[in-house]
């Protein structure tokens, strides 16, 4: 008893694990269940079961209702492609004026919205693109093909390469300083002599058009949630889900409202990109002291004055961090969005893994890298710069970066000009270097990767045997053996051990959608998949993280890595300093202030890595569908080939992001209680 009372949380999650595997093992697997592989599950079955609900048909296996909840939702994905059918070709026709026939055509009005934006998209994308590599559609816009025939001459000719790295290179200069600098002029040179710079100028344009949009968006959606209690809290659930929700789900409905093509990656990326832009200035706003608000009041401001001249420029640091990440979810983008058409390293780069050219692939994944990289440090240069306000400066310095462009700009068209000479009949290669002209290094990394596989093919097998027969596949058949009741008063149970009646209220709602979906047991995989990454990348995390905290240089360089090193690190750190002072005055060897004092203070921040982690595991797992996974990924993966599979994509993509949303619910309300616990602000 007296342990029972000192111990009361303890001995109510042993009690919950008791229920738990006491329902386990109480509900049989019913005689007639299988998992049903992925070519099978639409074959119509006498034995299945079938309901009709708002006039569509939805079949299932029935179980019984302990073992498998009935997929009340089944109808769901059925709706979502019929709605969007129903808006893209139906509802509310009206009559627009058609340029090419010269007449009005009557089109329904979301269809129409949805091509003007796209034209819009498109010409944004076009322009940026021409006038760095060239082009003359964007003249053709505003005039025709005959004007450009009259006059040739206002063809855009493009920037030639070594502009466009001097430009690079001085901006990171008066962002960061010479170190920047020299990072930027030599990812610039090696993206143009390795051949990359096409593809690599492509995926700029993408980005320079997404990016700013996203800014703006963002903004103005934080600054009214900001100033309206409504519409935070109509935002706040989308925003959550769109956070947690695989981009592999949002291509789906984004080939149904705008086709294929850089316009339809553009718009996508947008959805993507605005809600930690909306977040961040949420948080900047709302950390601005109110002394700030209130000196902006006596003075006079209006609204609008003391909205952008004393908030936004107070909480500057905190939105120019979500303009970096705006920019750092367009570079993860820049990949997938090559699934709907977009060109540019991320097409290159699926090419090549289509091709199982391992070298192509890790040239163009590295100039992926090096240039997000790069735009991450300007921006975060960008965020950190205090601007000098009663600095007494001479005009050379106010503008010495821009004179220093400018005569660039003339010495890099001289020398564009002058090879034009020296490379005359052939490629001129102080503008750009062609792609199959370039360096390149694929058959070096294709024979090494052949020499591994060869060297090491006994040792490789008997690991793979290993790990899949002996522990994924015992893992994902003690997964799919748990009951759905099961799992669902565990998952309960959990949340009101932890956030009380609210978080089981919470976690009981989006563990019953996935349940009442068609996917269940998909859920489950998923769920096992994510888990063995969770546990490998924590252990590997945490390990590291602390090794690195005795060490301040290769802390570092390993607080830009995975997430449970990262918050590991910061969680060590954020230990007062007194209390380590304490810890060697009491006599206490490393090894106990490490477990008694640092590791306690800092369980909830390495907390909220593990948070993380478990939202990478979840996109990792879907991306894993690509080489050949029987998850939630699979049928997103499906769904892009499907003309129906709008409403399933978006569907499984609400699953996962619920998965995700369990675990996010319950680590933060922990967290949070367990920093109150420990007087930790």
């Amino acid at each position: 008893m007296e342990y029972l009372k000192k111990y009361p949380k303890l001995f109510q999650w042993l009690f919950l694990l008791i229920v738990f595997f006491a329902l386990c093992f109480a509900i049989d697997v019913p005689e007639t269940y299988k998992f049903i592989r992925g070519q099978a599950e639409f074959v119509k079955d006498p034995n299945q079961s079938v309901y009709f609900f708002l006039g569509k048909e939805v079949r299932y296996y029935a179980f019984d209702v302990f073992w498998r909840l009935p997929p009340l939702l089944g109808w769901l994905p059925i709706w979502i492609n019929d709605s969007l059918f129903f808006l893209m070709n139906e509802w509310m026709p009206m009559e627009f004026w058609n340029e090419d026939t010269q007449e009005f055509k009557t089109r329904p009005l979301l269809l129409e919205i949805s091509r003007n934006l796209t034209s819009f998209m498109t010409f944004l994308i076009e322009l940026i693109r021409e006038i760095l590599l060239g082009g003359l559609e964007t003249i053709v816009a505003f005039t025709s093909w005959d004007f450009i025939d009259a006059y040739p001459w206002l063809e855009l000719p493009g920037l030639p390469w070594t502009i466009v790295a001097a430009g690079a290179a001085l901006l990171s200069y008066k962002l960061s300083g010479k170190g920047l600098a020299l990072f930027a002029g030599l990812t610039m040179i090696y993206i143009s002599i390795f051949g990359q710079w096409k593809p690599s100028m492509q995926t700029l344009s993408f980005i320079l058009v997404a990016a700013p949009l996203s800014f703006i968006f963002g903004l103005g959606l934080g600054i009214a949630a900001y100033k309206s209690k409504r519409v935070e809290k109509a935002l706040y659930p989308i925003l959550l889900v769109m956070q947690t929700m695989p981009q592999y789900a949002v291509l789906v409905p984004a080939l149904v409202l705008f086709g294929v093509g850089d316009h339809a990656a553009v718009i996508i990326t947008m959805v993507v990109a605005v809600p930690p832009m909306i977040l961040l200035t949420i948080l900047g706003l709302r950390a601005i002291p109110p002394e700030v608000i209130e000196a902006g009041r006596m003075s006079g401001c209006t609204n609008w004055q003391l909205m952008f001249k004393v908030l936004i420029p107070t909480a500057r640091r905190d939105i120019l961090i979500g303009v970096n990440q705006v920019i750092m979810v367009c570079f993860s983008m820049a990949v997938i969005s090559a699934f709907i058409g977009a060109k540019g390293l991320g097409f290159n780069l699926l090419l090549a893994l289509n091709q199982l050219n391992i070298g192509l692939a890790l040239e163009a994944g590295l100039c992926i890298s090096l240039i997000a990289i790069l735009l991450d440090k300007m921006s975060l240069a960008w965020a950190n710069k205090q601007t000098d306000y009663f600095g007494n400066l001479t005009f050379f310095q106010r503008n010495k970066n821009a004179i220093f462009f400018a005569a660039s700009f003339v010495i890099g068209i001289i020398l564009a000009y002058v090879g034009t000479f020296i490379f005359k009949g052939s490629f001129n290669y102080l503008f750009e270097i062609p792609h199959n002209k370039g360096i390149s290094t694929a058959d070096f990394w294709n024979k090494g990767v052949d020499w591994i596989f060869d060297t090491f093919f006994v040792y490789i097998k008997a690991f793979n045997t290993w790990l899949i027969q002996d522990v994924l596949q015992p893992m994902r058949a003690l997964y799919l053996r748990m009951p759905a009741v099961a799992t669902l008063v565990l998952a309960v149970g959990a949340g009101y051990l932890i956030g009380g009646v609210r978080s089981a209220l919470v976690v009981a709602a989006l563990t019953l959608f996935i349940a009442l979906s068609p996917w269940w047991d998909r859920a489950l995989v998923t769920l096992y998949m994510a888990t063995f990454g969770v546990v490998i990348s924590c252990l590997i995390g945490f390990t590291v993280g602390t090794l690195c905290f005795q060490n301040k240089k290769s802390a570092a360089f390993m607080l830009g890595t995975i997430p449970a090193t990262r918050y590991t690190i910061e969680g060590l750190r954020s230990v007062p300093v007194g209390l380590h002072e304490a810890a060697t005055m009491s006599g206490v060897n490393k090894f106990q202030r490490l477990t008694k004092i640092e590791f306690p203070l800092a369980f909830p921040h390495m907390m909220l890595g593990l948070n993380q982690t478990i939202v990478f595991a979840l996109f990792m797992v879907i991306i894993g569908a690509f080489i050949g996974t029987e998850d939630l990924g699979q049928y997103i993966l499906k769904a892009l080939s499907d003309k129906n599979g709008a409403g399933i994509g978006l569907t499984l993509g609400i699953c996962v992001a619920f998965i995700g949303l369990i675990f996010d619910n319950l680590i933060r309300t922990w967290v949070g209680k367990r920093k109150k616990h420990l007087g930790i602000d």
